[in-house]
């Protein structure tokens, strides 16, 4: 019995409910807890790069990008693994064990006890964080990379051939789990984050953050494991991507061998490979060059949209986040994009193109493209505008030329101070920062206190002296805040005077969703019609074309974050949307020039002139057969003809 016929037979014996398979039932769940896993370490992981690990904006923004790259590389070692050798389910589950590993690792740097010897609330070896931090992340992305193109297409397995209409289903209700676990993971994960944990000391709980991740990545494993007595699993069939690569290499090789002008030429470069590959192969593959060297453009978008997750982010931090008696994290402003996603897409495909088509316009999905580009764009420059009034609102730090000096009066009475040519008065129990530098004439005790709140709080601070005395001081703390508070030898409650070095935020979160909402209808007419258009103009090798483009876009902003010296984060935007206007013009010139194509049609071509390729070849054979006969020479005559006609 044949492969296929086994396939046959235990399809015919899977036990359905409502006409779908169960078995897809466990994929669907298993996917749910991937993309929680995943959208939920990732919305929080900017931060911790920022205020854990304490790297600062720029280099957090790098190797953030440089893992989302990353996740979208290893999806093309994943598809060549489970077509060539192992198969989706055994990739699906060694991956998955791989990626369930990186999750736990993650979580573990985060524990800040584990090397805080001295238990003051600090890790006494960061090196060994970074480098937890580095090794999960690389398991992560190749986990996560690895079985993406693996599991929709396994569920897509599940189906027989007159189970159509279930299987379209069976992939929406798959793409709906994706932004559920997305959604619901970037409104939880911020707010574990935010809690506080530790032996020793009491810390933002990223341990937490990463290790419910890993948690639903612990049950996604498990679930798809349970079901695997009623999975339908196929052979590995060989991958397309090697077979391609493979004709694409020859046809330059068998080229170059053949560089000579005594050659003649041919119509098409990838002619060449007609040596050793069917003429079918060789047209798919020139339909996927063509489309692929459409693609170039467009990593540019995906520069800009997946700065959500670290600039946008990290430009949060610097925003008031209280809606009333609700207060958003930061990194919880990501959750935006997901739920607009929810409501512009029934929009744009029930009204909107619609209603453009009612207008006779001629909307094709390439200028779809370029109007998602430029709605993009256009976010980066609401983007700009915010980060102006925000920038309106911050202390200005010392450059790397001048230095601050803090003066704290603790006697009961004004005192002057002159720096340089400038007398100043410094009234009684108040703080003085002035540039410049001043002699340190007595030591003076203070403790920095880095208080974490989520927004508008009254924190309540219990202070006592050697003698037992006890005050009760209360102080209002904002988001980005920061207070010195001077304490008198009187130690009284009501004469500690609280001095404001940094105002809390106060441009408001609310701000940043006119930037979510033109990049998430970017989204919309960007990728949506990008993927349609790849699937109608070739199939499954442009998959691994387009997630390629998704890597490019983060390695060029990985690359920006690094080379680029510009001082204002408002500049660093009006730069991406300078770039991607600038792209976008280019695609647009492409996008004119460039015919549309219908592979069912050129396939259909190749199908009908195959049987009188094979009988006219038949034919030949055979007349070469009655003039020669066994003649060994008349065979070598033929052949010395042959060996002219090539040279």
């Amino acid at each position: 019995m044949t492969d296929k016929e086994q396939g046959k037979k235990r399809k015919s014996k899977s036990a359905t409910i409502a006409g779908y398979p169960i078995s897809i039932f466990f994929i669907v769940v298993n996917e749910f807890c991937e993309r929680f896993s995943y959208y939920g370490m990732r919305a929080v992981l900017v931060l911790y790069f920022k205020y854990f690990l304490l790297w600062d904006d720029d280099f957090a923004t790098t190797i953030y990008h440089t893992f989302v790259a990353l996740c979208y590389l290893t999806p093309i070692l994943g598809a060549i693994i489970a077509d060539s050798w192992l198969g989706k389910f055994k990739t699906i589950i060694y991956l998955s064990i791989v990626y369930t590993i990186g999750q736990v690792v993650m979580a573990v740097s985060a524990i800040h006890d584990i090397t805080d010897t001295d238990r003051d609330g600090t890790p006494d070896n960061m090196s060994l964080h970074i480098a937890l931090s580095m090794l999960g992340l690389l398991l992560i992305a190749l986990g996560t990379g690895g079985i993406k193109p693996c599991v929709a297409a396994f569920g897509g397995d599940q189906f027989e051939d007159h189970q159509e209409k279930q299987r379209s289903t069976f992939f929406s209700i798959f793409y709906l789990s994706i932004n559920a676990g997305s959604l619901l993971s970037t409104l939880i994960t911020p707010i574990l984050r935010a809690q506080e944990c530790g032996i020793y000391t009491k810390q933002q709980c990223y341990p937490l953050a990463f290790g419910v991740p890993a948690a639903l990545m612990v049950v996604s494993l498990f679930v798809f494991i349970v079901g695997s007595g009623m999975y339908n699993k196929t052979a590995p069939q060989g991958n397309i991507m090697v077979k391609v690569c493979k004709c694409i290499g020859f046809a330059i090789s068998n080229r170059f061998r053949h560089r000579s002008s005594q050659y003649p030429k041919r119509h098409h470069w990838m002619d060449w490979a007609e040596e050793k590959y069917d003429k079918l192969l060789i047209a798919q593959v020139k339909m996927v060059l063509k489309v692929l060297f459409l693609y170039i453009p467009l990593p540019m978008f995906w520069a800009l949209f997946d700065q959500q997750g670290s600039r946008w982010t990290l430009q949060a931090t610097t925003m008031n986040g209280n809606f009333g008696a609700l207060t958003i994290m930061p990194d919880q402003m990501q959750t935006v994009n997901p739920i607009l996603i929810l409501v512009l897409v029934p929009i744009v495909d029930s009204l909107v193109y619609p209603l453009i088509a009612k207008c006779k316009l001629n909307f094709t999905p390439l200028k779809r493209m370029t109007v998602g580009m430029l709605l993009a764009g256009l976010a980066f420059v609401a983007a700009a505008l915010v980060q102006l009034q925000i920038d309106q609102t911050l202390p200005t730090f010392p450059s790397s030329t001048v230095g601050q000096a803090k003066f704290i009066n603790m006697i009961n009475g004004n005192i002057n101070i002159t720096a340089g040519s400038n007398p100043i008065t410094l009234d009684a129990f108040s703080v003085l920062q002035a540039s410049g530098t001043s002699e340190r004439k007595a030591d003076i005790s203070f403790y920095i206190l880095h208080l974490i709140t989520p927004g508008e709080v009254l924190p309540k601070f219990v202070i006592r002296n050697d003698l037992g005395d006890e005050c009760v001081y209360t102080q209002t703390l904002g988001f980005g805040s920061s207070y010195t508070l001077v304490i008198p030898s009187t130690f009284c409650a009501d004469s500690i005077r609280p001095v404001m070095d940094i105002s809390p935020n106060s441009i408001h979160m609310a701000w940043q969703i006119p930037q979510y909402l033109l990049m998430t209808s970017g989204e919309v007419v960007f990728s949506v019609t990008g993927l349609e258009f790849s699937y109608s103009q070739v199939d499954s090798v442009l998959q691994a074309g387009w997630l390629l483009t998704v890597a490019v876009g983060n390695i060029i902003v990985l690359i920006v974050a690094e080379a680029a010296t510009l001082e204002d984060q408002w500049a660093e935007y009006l730069l991406f949307t300078s770039l991607l206007v600038f792209v976008c013009i280019v695609f647009s010139v492409m996008a004119f020039f460039y015919k549309y194509i219908d592979p069912t049609k050129i396939e259909a071509q190749f199908a009908h002139m195959e049987p009188y390729e094979k009988e006219k070849k038949k034919s030949l054979d055979m007349t070469k057969k009655n003039l020669y006969g066994n003649d060994r020479r008349g065979s070598n005559s033929s052949n010395k003809g042959t060996q002219q006609t090539k040279m």
